[in-house]
C-alpha cells in the first residue's frame, strides 16, 4: 500500500470495502462459500473432494469463475493501458447491476456466479507506478506484512509503517460487516448497494485518470 500514491490508496480502500461487502453477500446467500476469498474455497474444495460431496463442485466452480475474472480483467487492463482502473471497475459495476435482477428473479446461483466473476475482475483494477498489482480481495499477505512491520517497529529497524496494511484489512472487514447486516435484512437492498458502491468507484477512478492527465 505505501508504494502507491494517495489516489491509488483511496481506490484500494474503496475496492476492499466493496470486496468485503460482496463476499459477505455471497457467503450468506451460498450457505458458507466465498466469492472473493479463494483460499477458503480451496479448503472447502479439498474437504468436499475428500468427503465426495457436492461442496467440491460448488467451491471448484467458484474458483474457476474467479480465475476467469482475473484473466479477463488482466487482458482488458493490458488493452486499455492507463485507463485500466475505470475500465475494469466499469465491468465490475455492470456485473453487479446484472446480478441484482437475476437474484430477484429467483436465480440465486447465477447471481452468485456474477459476484465471483466480478471479484476476480476487480483484482486487475489497480496497478502501482512500479507495475505492482494491488490484491484487494484477500488479506493473508496484507496481515503478514502488517505483522512483519510491527516487528520492525518494535525492533526499531527496517520499515515499521504497518498502519496502511491495517487500514486495508479494516476496510474489507468493515465492508463485510455492512454486507452481512444488509443482506440479512434485505436481499434487494444488498445487491443494490453493491451496484452503487461499484458505480461510485468507477466515478472515483475516472476522476483520478483526469487529474493524472
Amino acid at each position: 500500500m505505501i508504494r502507491f500514491d494517495r489516489s491509488t490508496q483511496s481506490l484500494a480502500i474503496g475496492v476492499a470495502i466493496l470486496a468485503g461487502f460482496v463476499d459477505a453477500i455471497g457467503f450468506v446467500e451460498s450457505g458458507g462459500f466465498f466469492v472473493s476469498f479463494m483460499t477458503g474455497n480451496s479448503t472447502r474444495f479439498a474437504v468436499g473432494a475428500a468427503e465426495v460431496r457436492q461442496a467440491a463442485l460448488i467451491a471448484g466452480g467458484l474458483i474457476a469463475l474467479f480465475v476467469t475474472g482475473v484473466v479477463v480483467g488482466s487482458l482488458l487492463a493490458a488493452r486499455v493501458g492507463s485507463r485500466r482502473t475505470p475500465a475494469v471497475l466499469s465491468l465490475v459495476a455492470i456485473l453487479m447491476v446484472v446480478a441484482a435482477p437475476i437474484r430477484l428473479g429467483g436465480g440465486e446461483w447465477p447471481a452468485i456466479a456474477c459476484l465471483a466473476l466480478a471479484m476476480g475482475l476487480v483484482n486487475a483494477a489497480l496497478e502501482g507506478k512500479d507495475g505492482a498489482v494491488v490484491g484487494v480481495t484477500y488479506m493473508t499477505g496484507t496481515l503478514v506484512q502488517m505483522g512483519q512491520k510491527i516487528a520492525n517497529r518494535l525492533r526499531g529497524q527496517g520499515d515499521g509503517r504497518w498502519f496502511h496494511h491495517f487500514g486495508l484489512w479494516a476496510a474489507l472487514v468493515g465492508g463485510a460487516i455492512l454486507g452481512a447486516r444488509t443482506v440479512l435484512w434485505s436481499v434487494p437492498l444488498a445487491y443494490g448497494l453493491a451496484a452503487l458502491l461499484a458505480g461510485g468507484l468507477v466515478i472515483h477512478a475516472l476522476r483520478a485518470v483526469r487529474r493524472a492527465a
